[in-house]
Order: C-alpha cells, then structure tokens, then sequence
C-alpha cells in the first residue's frame, strides 16, 4: 500500500501503532487515539497523533482507508462496565464508519475477536456456528453485523478480521498494556526478572499464538484486496502455557517454575482453547504467518 491517506483508530495501542508505523513509511498516516490503552509514545514521528474518541464528532475521516481498531479489548474491561463497553465497541464503530463513508472513504478493516468460537481444539472456519458469552464478544459480533449492514446497503469493502492471540513482547509496542499484555509479554517479562509467571488453573489451556507482524500484514491485504466479510488471522498451531513457559526458560537461560493459581474467570466464559483456519484470508489474498513459535519466542526474549 503506497501514497494513501490512511485513518488508524486505536493507532496508539499494541497492534494499532505497529501497524500505523509500518504504513507510514510509504503513506500519510493519521492516528486517533483516546489514550486509554495507547500512549503516543509508541508512534513514530511522521504520524499524525489525535487525542480523541471514537464517539466523538468531526474525526478526520477524509482519507482512503479506515483501519478501525479501537476498542475495550478484553472480557474484564467490559464486565467492569457493560454499557461503557457497548458505547465504545460498537457506537464508536458505527461513528467512525458512518462518518468515514460520508467522507466518501469506501474501504474498512476493523478488529473482530476469535473468542466467540468458544474453546476450540480444532482450527475455526469462519462459517462455523457461535455463541456470544461475555459483553467483549457481543460487541465484537455487534460489529460484524454493522459491518454487513455497511456493506449490503452503502456498498463498502468491510473486512473483519478475527485476530488470534496476538503477541510482540514488551520490547516492542506491547509494554504499555501490563496485565492486559499477552501471556508471552507478561511471562517472559517475569522469567527474565527472576519471578515466577502465574498461570491459571492447570497450564494446559492452548492458544494460537500469532506474531503482530503477521496480523499487521494481513490487515494490510485484507484493505489492499477490498475484502469484504470475516477472516482468520492466526497461525493453525496452539500451544498450551506451560509449554510457553517451558520454551522461554529455555531461551532466557532460566529455569524458574511457574505459580498455579485458581482461574477467577469463570469457567463459563473462559475461553481454554483456540486455534485458526486461516484458509480463507489465504485464498483470498496470499496471506500466511512467517513468524513460527520458535521464532516468535526468540524475538519476545531478544531485548533481555
């Protein structure tokens, strides 16, 4: 993507401002950010920085591209306050795209979730059947709805994409978010401190742990391809904690046990396991992960 004037909302947070760093190099890249979970510091000099909220009127919209990743992004921001929750995850979506399509900006990519798969063991077609158990993933289906109306009435490109497990480390964008950061950043960060990472329950719940390198390709194609619908952005392989933790000893040159405690999510909504079909996104468009497991750890654990 060259020499387009690009809107990055959510630009300041983990995924936002890699990706809006990346596009800025070859285009003219504009940020809104409320600063809840981003910082400014994150972002490199030739992006364009707005402290506001997606609820807000008058967003610079003109551009050709909304990549629309703002939101309350985890399942314990929106049960500490439900109707904050719904007013940012989906009224905001609906603002900035309503906003942007009057602006005549047709193409959209936004951040959906793979928690409403539930647990899955198996990888997940996006045409699988799912059940929305926790605020975050009725907002984040909300989306997808508003995404289809868009779609089917205006005749935008709107591209949902369903990311899985995203992680960088803290050496990258990820350091801000602390307890919200992925198990990978928090882990590592307490092997290489000399602390033991608390895991829940068992160790035995799995992720499809997916590099941001790779979701900031895939949302780049999915715009570059004018996709429209809901995709997969993960990596087809899982792995549970304690091989996470296993694996990062490894690396550090550490060698410390991890603390087991009680999981306070209930089991109801805890999603144990997920894993990705990504066929879809790579039929469509190309796309495939580059960061393996391994590699993915060795990068998380370079900056100790």
């Amino acid at each position: 993507m060259n020499g387009k004037h690009i809107l990055v909302t959510g630009g300041a947070g983990f995924i936002g401002s890699n990706l809006a760093n990346h596009l800025s190099e070859t285009n003219d890249v504009v940020v809104v950010d409320d600063g809840y979970l981003g910082t400014a510091e994150n972002l490199d000099r030739a992006v364009e920085f707005h402290e506001r909220s997606v609820l807000e009127d008058d967003l610079p919209t003109d551009v050709d591209v909304v990549f629309h990743l703002a939101a309350l992004s985890s399942y314990a921001m929106h049960e500490d306050n439900p109707t904050t929750g719904a007013r940012v995850n989906v009224e905001g979506f609906v603002n900035v795209i309503e906003q942007a399509r009057e602006d005549g900006c047709d193409t959209v990519v936004y951040a959906s979730t793979s928690s409403i798969y539930g647990n899955q063991t198996e990888p997940s077609p996006e045409d699988m059947p799912v059940d929305v158990n926790t605020g975050y993933e009725a907002s984040k289906l909300a989306r997808e709805r508003y995404a289809e109306y868009f779609a089917n009435h205006y005749d935008m490109s709107m591209a949902g994409m369903r990311f899985f497990s995203v992680y960088q480390g803290y050496g990258g964008a990820e350091g801000h978010k602390g307890e919200y950061a992925n198990v990978i950043a928090q882990f590592a960060d307490d092997l290489a401190n000399g602390e033991a990472p608390v895991i829940y329950g068992d160790g035995t719940q799995t992720r499809d742990f997916t590099h941001v390198s790779d979701i900031v390709r895939g949302v780049v194609l999915a715009a570059e391809h004018e996709l429209t619908g809901v995709y997969n952005l993960g990596t087809g392989e899982a792995y549970d904690f304690n091989t996470v933790v296993d694996l990062l000893n490894e690396e550090l040159g550490t060698e410390i046990e991890p603390e087991y405690v009680e999981n306070p999510i209930p089991d109801s909504v805890y999603v144990h396991d997920t894993c990705a079909d990504y066929s879809k996104i790579r039929e469509e468009t190309g796309w495939e992960p580059a960061i393996d497991f391994e590699e993915g750890i060795r990068r998380v654990c370079a900056g100790y």
